[in-house]
């Protein structure tokens, strides 16, 4: 018999007086923790990756979910962690496989950053009487007024995307969320006056309808990608790479590929859907420039062209030559940036927190007077409206969030979405499991907080004194940092608190 290392991670605390063996726990984990035998239920721990469904639906609260104090001789070096990362290595001789971002206790720099906030010189402003600007305009900006040879002012601009809020729904692929996680992205967008980015899967059909809203992704892959998709997109974004793997391709199990999924991303139903790591026709900004302009040619200049990036230690440079490929806007993706499945060495060792990288990539285009060329879309981690109006303060446009959307929608962050069998209905193709998304409901979660941020936003930005997120757009004096040293202090250009 072979012998099992690895002790659960988790425990089921069942308090047997209230539990009446109703089943509902059986029934709703798509794991097989519970089972029910000679008149009791019983709990496979090993199975378990606290996603509280079970918790959630149990309906005498009999029901919790523990972590296991099960420990091994503490050792400073030794984690528990890394032994059992090498039992199971050991015994698959496998790469080791995660999803969701990077869980890590390196720094959160938004926690490390506070907003200023005006008084009497500076009084604030009461948005609740005064108005106050939360639309965003992504796209070229020209640098100054222009003329037009009879002396009429020249209006023209390049193609924007005009966002009721500087929030967007990042990009995540139909085959790894479910087909009712995107309606409810699709719908919550359209309603809310933002867009939704329908990441490398390509676009099913049922949602061209809401094409006014969306970001349609060409990657490496090019999955689903075809005249129709490009035009049915208000924007086309061409992935490079993403904040939880960056130097990495994707990979889509063949389990997910359902046969809507494959009919969606043009490949085979069952098959793995890798995407490799480099674009093979893109290994210089010179041809990233041609790809830009030839999706600018196939859409007859009417769409705005975004380059999505991962952050990493030299972006600042990268977004230059990015801003200079006639791209109209950036996104940036910081290395605590969700996903479906990264090799998990990659996903926690690999980039730079996106708040480094954004102060860093704004602080070069305005250096090199090149600032208004592109906007600035950042993600990876915005937990809250706080780190919105941060990331505004040091220089974004707009940001991406993603894990706070699934989060919405019901996600637990059980970082289990690789296995398919995530019990919300979210990271998963199984129509059982799908269907326990309501794609009505997810809408109006979407909508409720995407409205409750903005309307806190608000209240932040009449606090700092502020009327617009143009005039907040890289404004660091409102800006300070608590406990950063001299080198993070100069790379956020902000001062410490109490200077």
């Amino acid at each position: 018999m072979a012998i099992n290392y690895i002790y659960p991670e988790f425990e089921v605390v069942r308090n047997a007086d209230r539990c009446t063996a109703c089943r509902v726990c059986a029934l709703q984990c798509a794991n097989g923790v519970h089972t029910y035998a000679d008149g009791v239920m019983i709990s496979d721990e090993r199975k378990c990756v606290a996603c509280h469904r079970c918790v959630a639906l149990c309906p005498t609260r009999a029901l919790k979910i523990v972590k296991s104090d099960h420990t091994f001789r503490p050792n400073g070096n030794w984690s528990g962690q890394a032994i059992e990362e090498i039992y199971r290595q050991a015994e698959t001789g496998g790469v080791l496989l995660s999803s969701m971002g990077n869980p890590t206790s390196l720094p959160v720099y938004w926690d490390k950053i506070l907003i200023n906030a005006s008084q009497v010189t500076n009084p604030p402003i009461d948005p609740l009487r005064e108005p106050m600007e939360t639309r965003v305009f992504l796209g070229k900006k020209p640098n100054g007024m222009r003329r037009n040879p009879d002396g009429t002012l020249d209006t023209r601009m390049s193609p924007q995307l005009e966002l009721k809020v500087p929030i967007l729904f990042s990009a995540m692929s139909y085959g790894s969320i479910s087909y009712n996680a995107h309606a409810s992205l699709a719908q919550a967008a359209a309603e809310l006056g933002t867009y939704y980015n329908t990441g490398e899967g390509g676009l099913h059909e049922d949602f061209y309808q809401y094409g006014a809203n969306t970001i349609v992704q060409v990657a490496s892959g090019r999955f689903g990608v075809h005249p129709d998709y490009l035009e049915a997109g208000a924007a086309i974004e061409i992935k490079m790479g993403q904040g939880a793997k960056p130097g990495i391709g994707g990979h889509l199990p063949g389990a997910k590929i359902s046969e809507d999924v494959s009919e969606t991303r043009m490949i085979p139903q069952g098959t793995d859907a890798i995407s490799p790591a480099p674009h093979h026709d893109i290994y210089s900004i010179e041809d990233l420039r041609q790809l830009v302009y030839s999706l600018k040619e196939a859409t007859a200049y009417r769409k705005p062209i975004i380059v999505k990036v991962a952050a990493v230690h030299n972006i600042a440079a990268i977004a230059s030559g990015i801003a200079r490929s006639g791209a109209d806007v950036i996104a940036i993706d910081g290395f605590r940036g969700g996903t479906g499945a990264a090799p998990t060495r990659v996903r926690d060792n690999v980039g730079i927190p996106i708040e480094l990288a954004l102060a860093a990539v704004d602080q070069r285009l305005r250096d090199e007077g090149i600032r208004n060329e592109v906007s600035l879309v950042i993600g990876g981690s915005v937990r809250n409206s706080a780190d919105v109006v941060k990331a505004v303060a040091l220089g974004a446009d707009a940001v991406y969030i993603g894990t706070s959307a699934l989060i919405a929608l019901g996600c637990h962050l059980c970082r289990s979405c690789q296995t398919g069998l995530c019990n919300w209905g979210i990271a998963t193709q199984r129509p059982d499991l799908v269907k326990r998304l309501d794609p009505d409901v997810g809408r109006q979660r979407l909508v409720n907080l995407v409205s409750a941020w903005n309307h806190e936003i608000q209240e932040l930005m009449g606090g700092m004194g502020i009327n617009s997120i143009e005039s907040m757009r890289g404004n660091r004096l409102m800006l300070r940092g608590v406990g950063l040293n001299q080198t993070e202090l100069d790379i956020f250009g902000i001062k410490h608190a109490g200077a």
